[in-house]
């Protein structure tokens, strides 16, 4: 698709620059695009960039040259990353005597956000941004017929005991493990960087007679699970810098980074764009209703419209911004922009700790009366958010449809990706005769690319993800909520779950009475916290919100609940013949059959 600007007039230009501080989205989207205000000569030229060469982004280009970088260039050569571009270089940032002038486009979009609902607004931000994470299920059953109902084949819950899983930091995922067989860490020794915990989520398996491409136990280099590693990174945290949380990855998707952008751009039409100093994923969106929504990146609540439409207005501001900023000419900045978009504070915090986790921003005000306060402010990373650009949508709907547009392999495979189950009943007619086609093949190259494991039934396909770790939910997992969840969808599968010889055709409704009966009884035969103890309410939706992100149940029209056959591999034991329950919402008794009661009556 033809780059496009977001407003009539401006300049075009890609997130970035020739040096390979570029964005966009991914093949068959829109490529990202900033509106900047003339100045001389285009943003995003230097003085020996060429026309075609450092602005050519169309699908497919690979616009992500760094300096003293090559496919096969030892990571040590992290040690020698290029040095960050002076302020005010080519791109001619505003300096600090100059109003702060929006970026239209961005501004629209906070415009849109500001009008939607609760769910749209997720939609579009996953839309427009894409830097949600992958959401995988875990705990593989045991192998099973392909052509077997999830509501009738083996479970996982109860054969598999719910692994302790190590205590987060803020450093987010494990670092690789460190026994015989794994892949050593390596640093990036560029800028300081806590490690993360991510690793390879099977073992390494012994290495006789092993390929070029890899080498004993005690070498240094294992490319297949370097690649893995980094590509399983960046599926779970689509901004990847050299001096974040992740920065132990960073030298990783350097390395191997022309191998990732071709393999991400073939199976899932994904742009990767690889910098200096960070690496982009550019994701597409995943349509209406299927949003990811973002959260606080410290209390973990949820944005309301108002803060993502801040977010959107702050962003719209430092893509131009001077690298020092004070607090308050920010904010006097956002208000004269749209005044019409004046938030509660709460809002503008979410916003602001959002951006200062993606490390656009630096250290926040401690006060936020403190208006001389001065931000720290990376444009580079301001320009890497924006995935989807709002060029030619007509409205907040028009770019969740477009942004979600893809062929139907690609369009499948990214479910496959992304989403914990994709069952062929969700999907529309082209896509699903494209699932049937390749049931085996599709699934298999997603799963070796990322180190997965597939579990096809006859309702759909899931990849797994064991580890838990390439997904930002997990189940069985640790906590009051998760556990709560767990004990929850396990015991509605129990009571209405078709048994053997009953038709099973999709989703199983759920009586509301059932589900307060049954989080009635986890309560009473479980220590809760207080809070969940005197409010039921709380945890009737937190549990059902937390089993509605994971795919496993789905909410009606009418304000009821669907259970989903990938539900059923919850289930605590494989017995299909329970013994009616004594309850007031328990399964009846199976009746006697005819024969048996006639019998009866004689």
């Amino acid at each position: 698709m033809e780059q496009q600007e977001y407003a009539v007039g401006a300049a075009r230009v890609a997130v970035g620059r020739p040096d390979g501080r570029t964005g966009g989205a991914g093949r068959g989207t829109a490529d990202a695009v900033l509106a900047v205000r003339e100045a001389g000569s285009p943003r995003g030229s230097s003085p020996d960039s060429s026309p075609g060469s450092s602005t050519d982004l169309s699908p497919g280009a690979s616009p992500d040259a760094l300096p003293a970088s090559g496919p096969d260039s030892d990571p040590a050569d992290a040690d020698a990353l290029p040095e960050p571009a002076p302020e005010g270089g080519a791109d001619g940032p505003q300096t600090a005597g100059e109003a702060l002038s929006p970026d239209p486009g961005l501004l629209r979009l906070a415009h849109w956000f500001a009008a939607a609902t609760p769910g749209t607004a997720d939609d579009l931000c996953t839309a427009s941004f894409g830097l949600y994470p992958a959401r995988h299920l875990g705990a593989p059953a045991e192998p099973a017929d392909p052509g077997i109902s999830w509501w009738h084949g083996p479970t996982a819950h109860g054969a598999t005991v719910p692994r302790a899983r190590e205590v987060r930091t803020d450093s987010g995922l494990r670092r690789a493990r460190r026994d015989e067989a794994a892949l050593p860490v390596v640093r990036s020794g560029a800028k300081p960087g806590r490690p993360g915990r991510h690793r390879k989520p099977e073992r390494l398996r012994a290495l006789p007679g092993a390929t070029s491409g890899s080498q004993d136990r005690s070498g240094a280099e294992l490319p297949d699970a370097e690649r893995r590693i980094a590509a399983r990174l960046l599926l779970a945290h689509p901004l990847v810098t050299a001096s974040g949380p992740h920065a132990d990855g960073f030298p990783l998707i350097r390395r191997h980074r022309d191998w990732l952008t071709e393999r991400f751009d073939t199976l899932l039409g994904y742009r990767l764009v690889v910098g200096p100093w960070h690496a982009r994923l550019c994701k597409a969106g995943l349509g209406p209703g299927a949003a990811r929504r973002l959260e606080h990146p410290t209390t973990g609540a949820p944005f309301t419209p108002a803060g993502y439409a801040q977010l959107a207005l702050a962003l719209a501001l430092l893509v131009d911004a001077p690298q020092q900023l004070p607090y308050g000419r920010l904010l006097d900045a956002m208000r004269a922009a749209a005044p019409e978009l004046a938030a509660a504070p709460a809002d503008l915090a979410m916003a602001l700790a959002a951006l200062a986790s993606w490390q656009v921003l630096g250290e926040l005000p401690s006060d936020p009366a403190d208006s001389a306060f001065v931000l720290t402010v990376d444009r580079e990373l301001a320009r890497a958010v924006p995935a989807g650009p709002p060029a030619l949508a007509d409205d907040a709907a028009d770019l969740i449809r477009r942004a979600a547009e893809a062929e139907p392999a690609t369009a499948v495979r990214r479910l496959l990706a992304e989403t914990p189950a994709v069952l062929a009943a969700d999907l529309p007619e082209d896509r699903r005769s494209w699932l049937d086609e390749h049931r085996l093949s599709g699934p298999a190259a997603l799963a070796e690319f990322l180190g997965l494991e597939t579990e096809l039934r006859a309702e759909g396909v899931a990849l797994l993800d064991p580890a838990a770790e390439l997904t930002d939910l997990a189940l069985p997992g640790t906590g009051t909520l998760a556990q709560a969840a767990l004990l929850l969808v396990e015991r509605l599968v129990e009571e209405v779950r078709p048994l053997p010889g009953e038709t099973a055709e999709g989703d199983v409704p759920i009586a509301d009475a059932l589900i307060d009966g049954v989080l009635g009884d986890i309560t009473d035969e479980y220590g809760l916290p207080t809070h969940y103890l005197a409010d039921r309410t709380a945890l009737r939706r937190d549990a059902l919100d937390l089993l509605h992100r994971l795919g496993l149940i789905t909410p009606t029209p009418r304000t009821t609940w669907l259970l989903r056959p990938p539900a059923a591999r919850y289930a605590p034991a494989p017995d299909l013949h329970p013994t009616p329950g004594t309850g007031r919402h328990s399964r009846p008794a199976t009746p006697p059959p005819a024969a048996a009661r006639a019998e009866q009556r004689a």
